[in-house]
């Protein structure tokens, strides 16, 4: 094993979900490292003990992600703990094998951001670490100074899972919707190098639909379902040309975010498929982000919406406040991106879907392929219904985080320069500063500047009345960011 610390600045960090960091930087000490001070928060509360020593790990397909699994592996048995192997599979499949079985996890995932980056998501018994764990973590690494990998056998010793984890995830779901609850539909599958490129095909044929896989890779595509690339909108409306399809469905390289399309080739947001998936589960609260769509609050489908800041742990964060607080019967959380959580457990057709509080792709798939067949509407009939604002999302990539981070706090702090970045936008009615600086016309026109939380990226969002003026606004916007960051 590399056993070199790595000199200079490292990118290796915690964002908005898990550790995250350039492969040269994090396949190393790091990995090692951040997974020893793991284990020893895990060692020091007695969570440990209580899941007899046992750490699960999967991966994703990314190339370096096997022997970053090796590296953490090798720091669980240097912790005296026994790592089991779960292999390839998606990040919700994991998460909620360890949450069945009382063990913590370790996903070895990049999510969507490109293959020269990669990361680590850690999860307790009952789910994902929290803000409060990163740090407890953060404290563990700076005290154990790891500057070295030790040398190991050939062997690392990991042993297999106690049971099947993807049996146990499609079993989740095939138990809980009604048999050949998909009937009638043909989904197309966009595979790419999703780790759920083969269980999304079964499983929607388990439920009666007929699959058409497409687009397989043989290498990884970063799918990002907040921040769409332009040749993934080109091959879904081609796909629908070609082919009579209800809809194309997909996910984000660890299976934890959904991309979902109509039978047209359009793209649902991923906010309105969170606010379908929570309707369809008879959702009373919603726990959401600053960045979802508006008109969440005056619509009337739900009577709580929680706003927080972006990123799952302050969705999860919010979803356990609102079930402590007994404010919310059923409770499921949605992040823009399409990642979808369940807070509460839910019940439909008195079937029971036990709590997953972990963004799960396959959730909000199945639930608005379900509605279709039990509404017979089309994908762009049930969503007109909540009557979303038109929005759009777009990034400007390879943007320091400081740069970023200076561009917004300037916004916040410089009256005049404000009121120019906001010209076209129109007089200022609010402003959100919960997370970078979201933006309100007395219009109802949005613009939102949020520095990312895992990448070199600066993000902005907007709504408009119209797609037009939505399309106008995000194209000033990210010229606008542009001009003042690069």
């Amino acid at each position: 094993m590399d056993g070199a610390p790595k000199s200079g600045h490292s990118s290796v960090k915690f964002g908005t979900s898990g550790l995250r960091g350039l492969v040269t930087d994090l396949c190393g000490v790091p990995a090692y490292a951040y997974t020893r001070a793991f284990a020893e928060m895990l060692k020091q509360d007695g969570s440990a003990a209580l899941a007899q020593n046992t750490v699960l790990i999967g991966r994703d397909l990314r190339g370096s992600s096997p022997e970053i699994a090796r590296l953490c592996a090798a720091a669980l048995l240097d912790s005296g703990l026994m790592p089991q192997d779960c292999g390839e599979l998606p990040t919700p499949a994991l998460a909620y094998d360890g949450k069945r079985l009382g063990r913590p996890a370790i996903m070895v995932t990049g999510s969507h951001i490109p293959e020269d980056r990669n990361g680590l998501k850690f999860y307790r018994t009952l789910g994902e670490i929290d803000k409060n764990d990163e740090q407890t973590i953060s404290a563990w690494h700076a005290r154990l100074a790891i500057g070295a990998v030790p040398s190991r056998p050939g062997s690392d010793d990991r042993r297999a899972p106690e049971s099947d984890p993807l049996a146990s995830y499609k079993s989740r779901y095939l138990d809980f919707f009604r048999h050949r609850a998909l009937a009638g539909l043909a989904v197309g599958i966009y595979q790419h190098s999703s780790v759920a490129r083969d269980l999304l095909v079964e499983m929607i044929e388990a439920l009666g639909a007929r699959a058409v896989p497409l687009g397989r890779a043989d290498r990884f595509i970063p799918v990002d379902t907040e921040a769409l690339r332009e040749e993934d909108r080109v091959l879904v409306r081609r796909w629908a040309e070609e082919a009579s399809l209800d809809a194309i469905v997909s996910t984000d390289g660890d299976a934890d975010r959904p991309l979902i399309a109509d039978g047209t080739g359009n793209f649902l947001r991923g906010d309105l498929v969170g606010a379908i998936t929570a309707k369809f589960l008879k959702a009373d609260t919603v726990v959401t982000p600053v960045t979802s769509n508006s008109a969440l609050e005056e619509g009337g489908s739900f009577a709580r919406v929680v706003r927080t800041r972006v990123g799952s742990p302050y969705v999860i964060a919010g979803m356990t406040e609102a079930a402590v607080s007994s404010q919310g019967r059923t409770i499921v959380g949605f992040e823009a991106n399409g990642g979808v959580l369940l807070g509460t457990e839910a019940v439909r057709n008195e079937r029971q879907l036990s709590a997953l509080p972990t963004r799960d792709a396959m959730l909000p798939i199945l639930c608005i392929l379900a509605e279709v067949v039990e509404r017979g509407e089309t994908l762009a009939q049930i969503g007109s219904g909540f009557h979303f604002k038109a929005a759009l999302s777009d990034r400007l990539e390879n943007v320091a985080t400081e740069k970023s981070a200076a561009f917004v706090s300037r916004l916040s702090k410089d009256k005049n320069f404000l009121e120019q970045i906001l010209a076209p936008l129109g007089a200022l009615a609010q402003r959100d500063d919960r997370d970078g600086l979201r933006l309100i016309a007395d219009t109802g026109d949005v613009l939102h500047f949020r520095p990312s939380g895992n990448a070199p990226e600066l993000r902005v969002y907007v709504e408009a009345s119209t797609p037009e003026r939505a399309e106008k606004l995000l194209s000033w916007g990210i010229a606008a960011a542009e001009q003042y960051t690069r």
